[in-house]
């Protein structure tokens, strides 16, 4: 078995498919939009750094919709954590199967070198979707910066009371994810500590559009402080 590390330090340098339409997003237009464009012209310049952005947090939070409007925003690659999952996993959750830390090890891993594998095919970011429930599947991610220094990783993790999301994922269709699994899922839950200054929270008890206008503000305002230190 994997063994992971939970006292994993931050490396210097860090920073603290849905049913739902994704808004309109214009890159020539003024506003978020062209500072959108801007943000992601600069990742990844000549001597900068790339960026993997995992939006994260329990299921029925919006990591999908959320995800899929950065990746849109930012012209990144997009990459849906779920698809990743082998079909034993998807089994088990669809009869309501709670995942162990062992059936998680590669599930997770797969994630890490997909997203370092498109960043070395030269994207200069990938969004990914990641429940990343605990300290420690997020230190699996956070090897990435290990093996390229040019890497920072940054976690979007949508904050929300498991009540509010046991609603909504009742009302979701067609996802092997019940609302059986919201509780199992928020038993093991270890929302990100304040030494993980990689990770932005964002309360997602607000509607859908607002939380993915503070998600591409927060995203942007990274890429620029981190442009503008460098």
């Amino acid at each position: 078995m994997m063994s992971v590390d939970t006292t994993f330090t931050v490396p210097q340098g860090q920073k603290a498919p849905s049913s739902a339409a994704l808004p309109s997003i214009q890159p020539t237009t003024n506003g978020t939009s062209l500072q959108a464009a801007n943000a992601s012209k600069m990742a990844g310049q000549a001597g900068g750094h790339t960026h993997i952005f995992l939006v994260t947090g329990p299921a029925g939070c919006g990591k999908s919709s959320v995800a899929e409007y950065l990746a849109n925003a930012l012209n990144m690659p997009y990459i849906e954590g779920d698809s990743f999952h082998t079909p034993a996993n998807i089994e088990k959750m669809r009869n309501g199967i709670p995942l162990t830390d062992a059936d998680r090890w590669d599930w997770l891993t797969a994630l890490r070198e997909e997203s370092m594998r498109q960043i070395k095919e030269g994207q200069t970011g990938v969004v990914m979707t990641c429940s990343a429930l605990k300290r420690k599947y997020r230190d699996v991610i956070r090897v990435a910066a290990y093996y390229d220094h040019r890497l920072l990783i940054h976690f979007i993790y949508l904050d929300a009371s498991e009540e509010l999301l046991m609603r909504r994922v009742a009302q979701r269709q067609g996802h092997y994810m019940g609302a059986n699994m919201v509780h199992s899922q928020f038993d093991i839950l270890e929302r990100p500590s304040e030494n993980e200054t990689d990770v932005i929270t964002i309360d997602v008890s607000r509607t859908l559009a607002e939380v993915q206008q503070e998600a591409l503000a927060r995203a942007i305002e990274t890429i620029k402080e981190d442009q503008e230190s460098q």
